[in-house]
Parts: C-alpha cells; sequence; structure tokens
C-alpha cells in the first residue's frame, strides 16, 4: 500500500528511527510465508526487489490469512472483509493480489446452494436438513434415507429416475428428509422446486382471478425436480384435483421430469381423500387417474418413528 510505502521510507531517511526500520524488516522478512514465498523465488528476487517492495510485504503480513484471526465472515479483519492476501512476483517486484478466503468461499456456496432450491409458500427454514443429520430409529426411516441417498447417487439432471412418495405419520421428519434431497441436488447444481400443496391451491384460486395461474402452471410443470411437500392436506375439490395437480403431474410424467411427495397418507388412504370432494362427489375414475401419475413419478417410502417436533419441544 502506498501510505505504508511512505511511512518506511520516512523510517529510512530517520536516524533514530534506523533501528525500528531494522526490526519491522526483520520481522517482515522472517514472516514464515514470506519467507517460503521469497525461496520459491529465489532465482528472481534481488535485495533491490525486496527493498522496494518492503511495504507491499508489510501489507501482507499484516492481514489474516486462512481465516485464522476472523471467527466469521462478519468479523474479517483484512482489507477487503472476505478476500485474503497472496504475493505475486510482478517485473518490479513483489505486489499483493487478494483472492476469496475460506469465509468468503463457504459463504459464497451456501448462497448459490440456496439460490438453487426454489419455495413457494413455505419457509427455506424448513428446508435446512442435510442427510447427514437425519436421525435413525426405525428400519422404515433408515430405508428411506437409503432411498433418499442412491437417488441423490445416480441422478444426474439428464436421464429419468423416480422421485419418492414419503409417507407417515405427522412429524417424523418427512419434510427434513425433502429439504435434505433438495440441499443434496443443489451440491450437484440441480435445480429443485419445494411447494407447500394446501397453500398452492389456495393461491392457484386467486390467480383466476389476476391471470397468473398459466404462469404459475408452468413453473411447476417446468422445475427441473419438484418437491410437492403435505399433498393429501388440501381439501379436495374437483378443480384443484383436476385442474391443477392433474395437468401438472401429467405434464411431469410425459416430459419424465423427477417429482417428489411428502404425506400423511399411503396410496390407498391418498386415493381415498381424493376420490371424494368437499361436496361428497365420488369420482373414482378421476381419484384413479391422478394417482397412476404419482405412482409413475414416485416410489412409495414410508417413514415413521418418534414423533421429533413433540421431543424438540419437550426439551
Amino acid at each position: 500500500m502506498k501510505k505504508i510505502g511512505d511511512t518506511l521510507n520516512r523510517l529510512k531517511e530517520r536516524e533514530d528511527f534506523q533501528k525500528r526500520f531494522e526490526r519491522l524488516k526483520n520481522e517482515i522478512l522472517s514472516d514464515d510465508d514470506v519467507r517460503a514465498f521469497i525461496d520459491m523465488h529465489r532465482n528472481e528476487i534481488t535485495r533491490s526487489m525486496l527493498d522496494r517492495s518492503l511495504g507491499k510485504l508489510y501489507e501482507f503480513i499484516s492481514q489474516s490469512k486462512g481465516c485464522k484471526h476472523c471467527p466469521t465472515l462478519a468479523e474479517c479483519k483484512n482489507i477487503i472483509p472476505g478476500y485474503e492476501p497472496e504475493l505475486v512476483l510482478t517485473s518490479n517486484g513483489i505486489d499483493v493480489h487478494y483472492v476469496p478466503c475460506p469465509l468468503k468461499i463457504q459463504a459464497d456456496e451456501r448462497k448459490r446452494a440456496e439460490q438453487m432450491i426454489g419455495c413457494l409458500y413455505m419457509s427455506k427454514e424448513s428446508l435446512q436438513g442435510e442427510m447427514s443429520d437425519m436421525y435413525i430409529d426405525t428400519p422404515n426411516r433408515l430405508k428411506a434415507i437409503k432411498r433418499a441417498e442412491q437417488f441423490l447417487s445416480t441422478y444426474d439432471g439428464t436421464r429419468f429416475q423416480k422421485g419418492l412418495y414419503l409417507y407417515g405419520p405427522f412429524g417424523t421428519g418427512k419434510t427434513f428428509l425433502l429439504g435434505a434431497i433438495a440441499n443434496g441436488l443443489a451440491e450437484k447444481n440441480i435445480q429443485s422446486l419445494v411447494v407447500y400443496v394446501p397453500e398452492l391451491i389456495r393461491v392457484m384460486k386467486q390467480s383466476i382471478n389476476d391471470h397468473t395461474i398459466n404462469e404459475k402452471m408452468d413453473q411447476l410443470k417446468n422445475a427441473p425436480v419438484l418437491m410437492f411437500d403435505d399433498i393429501g392436506a388440501e381439501m379436495v375439490s374437483s378443480w384443484a384435483r383436476d385442474e391443477v395437480l392433474g395437468p401438472i403431474l401429467q405434464y411431469r410424467m410425459i416430459e419424465k421430469r423427477p417429482t417428489f411427495f411428502t404425506s400423511n397418507f399411503n396410496l390407498t388412504e391418498l386415493e381415498h381423500h381424493l376420490t371424494y370432494s368437499q361436496r361428497g362427489e365420488e369420482e373414482k375414475m378421476k381419484a384413479a387417474r391422478l394417482m397412476e401419475r404419482i405412482q409413475f413419478l414416485a416410489e412409495p417410502v414410508m417413514i415413521d418413528g418418534s414423533n421429533k417436533r413433540l421431543n424438540d419441544s419437550k426439551r
């Protein structure tokens, strides 16, 4: 930095500061990283180049490297927050360039991963799960985790693979596992869209009036990986079943796009739920048609075990 270089030059010119300057110079040249750099370029660096570069070398040793002195990215102590210095050799001497530090790289990676996961009508906080955080207390939960891991290890974003229809009692980690799968896909640069079904149906009804329903339908149809959370919790209407869910799943079945579901119902129970509308109409064929699409798109996997939400609330 220019100011540091000027300071060093002024110190050199004043005899009473000569000793202090020599101590500072020794401190700079005894720094492990500086010594390693000089040794690496020992055939290129001259004494005069070192003298001209003392200001840059002092700038280099004065800052945190490897985030050693920065507890968090927000508390970064460096000149450019989130970037650490590295020494480079130029034709005139030694200069300092700045590159992203480990904390900055981690933060950018988290932000990129978050952008790969779209959420409709549910909070992103509910999708913070990681596969490594899944707890195992029943054979069914273990099976579900293994199936999720298998999907993540084999799906490359091109060839069709069935998603999972995760079903089981309330609070057993179905949405958590859905979030873990979404995060695993984000690490592979594969986008996903997670949708809370009861709210989706409500919003779709409103979208008829503002003429945005087709736009929303296209978003769901074309999502690389679509995840329906809590299907079956919505109030059944012929319109929601046949004009919203049906066309979306039909399109994804034809285009062979992975689709996931969570539900408190198994497939038989869900079909019964979809058979009877709010007005008590029995429409078995239409319900069966929707179930056919679900079963083409997803493999049913049960999740049972203790109610994690209830257990967490007691802590």
